[in-house]
């Protein structure tokens, strides 16, 4: 069974680093793209970063500079520095593998001093 499980999240003070992993395993015959979207408290599910199997990234302007997306095989990471708290939410990983769309469970990053 194909999925994507997310970690690194945690409590972080504003000013602060994290690296989230995702990882896809199970049966994979072909990985595209994998992207990072998050999700704050009330607000809806937006993009944050991407990146192909080729290498290309892409970032959401509110996180540029700061996030910085990376990729090894069936594995993404997302290094994110000078949190804010505005960036508290549940970070999900998302991928088309095998020509279908998955999501992970999410990893929840709360910044707070």
């Amino acid at each position: 069974q194909v999925q994507l499980v997310e970690s690194g999240g945690g409590l972080v003070q504003p000013g602060g680093s994290l690296r989230l992993s995702c990882a896809a395993s199970g049966s994979i015959f072909r990985l595209n793209a994998m992207h990072w979207y998050r999700q704050a408290p009330g607000k809806e599910r937006e993009w944050v970063a991407g990146i192909t199997s080729e290498g290309r990234t892409k970032y959401a302007d509110s996180v540029k500079g700061r996030f910085t997306i990376s990729r090894d095989n069936a594995k993404t990471n997302l290094q994110i520095n000078s949190l804010k708290p505005e960036d508290t939410a549940v970070y999900y990983c998302y991928a088309g593998i095998n020509g279908m769309e998955y999501w992970g469970k999410g990893t929840l990053v709360t910044v707070s001093s």
